[in-house]
């Protein structure tokens, strides 16, 4: 019984939650402390750590609650109850897209599409610096931290040097480790 009650839950969100993740944490708090699977405060709790961890906050939610009321099992369905959804939409749109693909108003769609997609990103991007090395405190103290700047400055300069002698884009992953080594490094170093 526990094992449906997980699924169709979990059904629910993943078909119903529009925006992404963060468009269904109200609902997710509101599906799992309605069934007493975990109080506010641990939900609150539990959004800080999904946030932390790899993969989107309703799977990692699922597998959680699944895995607290039902083991391994209750953390499959549940996960499978949350992806179902979107799979078969998105199975959905591919099959459709080899016939959409062809069509003229398609490609000039995708076509405008795209640039404001690259933009988004570089805004968010250029945001994110920003916040990252710039302090702007609340009686206007702006202070710059050069620290997080030449971090940003190397990690640039290392993946245009590895894609020149590689001839090819290096792994993110591997530029977040050599991030990571580096700030542990300077850290130690510094005393940070």
């Amino acid at each position: 019984m526990i094992l449906l009650r997980l699924f169709l839950t979990f059904l629910e969100i993943g078909a119903v939650s529009f925006g992404g993740g963060y468009g269904m944490i109200s609902l997710l708090s509101e599906k799992v402390t309605e069934n007493g699977w975990m109080t506010e405060e641990e939900f609150l709790n539990f959004v800080a750590v999904a946030e932390s961890t790899p993969g989107p906050i309703a799977v990692n939610m699922a597998t959680f609650v699944g895995a607290g009321q039902a083991g391994f099992p209750g953390a499959l369905i549940a996960t499978f109850g949350v992806i179902l959804p979107a799979f078969l939409i998105i199975l959905l749109i591919c099959l459709a897209a080899k016939n959409l693909m062809k069509r003229p108003a398609v490609g000039a769609f995708l076509g405008g599409v795209r640039p404001a997609v690259v933009g988004l990103i570089l805004a968010t991007g250029l945001t994110m610096l920003i916040r990252q090395c710039a302090d702007f405190g609340e009686n206007v103290n702006f202070s710059f931290h050069f620290l997080e700047f030449f971090f940003f400055l190397g990690v640039g300069a290392v993946a245009l040097l590895l894609k020149k002698l590689l001839k090819k884009s290096p792994s993110p992953i591997l530029l977040l480790l050599l991030a990571a080594a580096a700030g542990i490094g300077v850290g130690y170093l510094f005393h940070l």
